[in-house]
């Protein structure tokens, strides 16, 4: 990480910030600290007009931490945060509004233009003439009193147009989209045009996954799109007999944003899910609860790894995998076989026994005909 802003004092003391990237102070104007005052430039951070400005003390302090910084962080390297090998980091307040435009307008300079992208075909350039994108992010309930979901493309070429057809390649249909959605925080606004870079949000009805590409009629498929594999698992039990469709209604949908996965034992048909992180869990309960108006609990479930399972289902040797392992077989949402290992120590094993079984920890595959 690299710091290009820092907060001149902390808590009763904060006064400010130091913008490292412009060079430059914004300060509170009053004690409610509500109001924040015009920029005011510094290319040398020694001005004693600062001291004037924010105490001597405070401006002590300031060049001290400035100096450590210097030291300890590298230089802002412009290439390297491009390429994902270095963060840059600003400190400020969304609620007061404070420090939100120094982020602004440095990500206006540093962040990169539309870049390529790899499919699984070719790799598709931001500047083509044809429509391509692809769905990673799906959500469910943006209004709940009309239970509608909505799926987020991001665009990487061509122009995307209302109204016009475009083809779900995973399973060759056309469709079109009456009124596409631009977001600006919680508003959003119905939009004719969107281009590479773009993300529109498009009411979905049940017809997207995370991953499908949309494309002009081309038949390619975005990669790098994957399901990972959770960390934390848990057997769902239902609370309540009389909600038994809202519940499966709910763990249905709130799986298709991907936030978590749904995992159902071949032995028993018992539900599992399956997150990244624990506080997932009590996320989904309170969403059943509130948007589904259905009621569940959990129990604890020893697993150490999902892995989705690749092999020929007819050949003796998946035949007797299945057999000694039935009681950590899975199926997940899309009906993908899911192993569902104890340890580390099960899967080194189980590669070792059987050489022609592939174990993924991540499902991106299965979404390819």
């Amino acid at each position: 990480v690299v710091p290009l802003s820092l907060p001149i004092g902390m808590g009763s003391d904060f006064q400010g910030i130091y913008n490292i990237w412009e060079k430059n102070i914004q300060l509170f104007l009053e004690e409610k600290k509500q109001k924040v005052g015009d920029s005011i430039k510094f290319d040398d951070i020694t001005d004693p007009k600062i001291d004037e400005m924010i105490g001597e003390k405070a401006a002590a302090q300031l060049r001290e931490e400035l100096e450590l910084i210097a030291s300890v962080y590298p230089e802002f390297d412009r290439e390297a945060y491009v390429n994902g090998n270095q963060q840059p980091v600003f400190f400020g307040s969304a609620l007061n509004n404070f420090g939100v435009r120094e982020l602004l307008d440095a990500f206006i300079e540093i962040a990169p233009m539309p870049q390529p992208k790899e499919s699984d075909l070719r790799i598709v350039k931001p500047e083509e003439k044809n429509f391509t994108g692809f769905v990673f992010k799906i959500h469910a309930n943006m209004d709940p009193k009309h239970r509608d979901r909505l799926a987020f493309v991001k665009i990487v070429s061509g122009t995307f147009k209302r109204n016009e057809n475009y083809l779900l390649v995973r399973d060759g249909k056309k469709m079109k989209f009456s009124s596409p959605n631009a977001f600006f925080a919680d508003k959003k606004e119905i939009v004719e045009e969107s281009f590479p870079g773009d993300i529109v949000g498009l009411h979905d009805t049940g017809n997207f996954r995370i991953g499908d590409t949309l494309t002009a009629g081309e038949k390619l498929n975005f990669k790098g799109i994957p399901s990972f594999s959770p960390e934390h698992f848990r057997f769902i039990n239902n609370d309540d007999p009389l909600k038994a469709k809202q519940l499966s209604k709910g763990i249905d949908q709130l799986m298709d944003e991907g936030v978590a996965q749904l995992f159902i034992m071949e032995m028993n048909g018992r539900k599992i899910i399956g997150t990244v992180g624990a506080l997932q869990f009590e996320v989904i309960q309170y969403r059943l609860e509130h948007e589904y108006g259905a009621k569940c609990s959990y129990e604890p479930l020893s697993i150490h790894k999902a892995c989705w399972v690749e092999a020929d289902e007819k050949s003796e040797e998946f035949r007797e995998f299945a057999r000694l392992k039935q009681r950590f077989l899975a199926r997940d949402k899309y009906d993908q076989l899911v192993f569902l290992a104890d340890s580390s120590f099960t899967i080194h094993m189980t590669q070792e026994k059987f050489p022609n079984i592939k174990l993924h920890f991540i499902s991106e595959f299965r979404n390819r005909d």
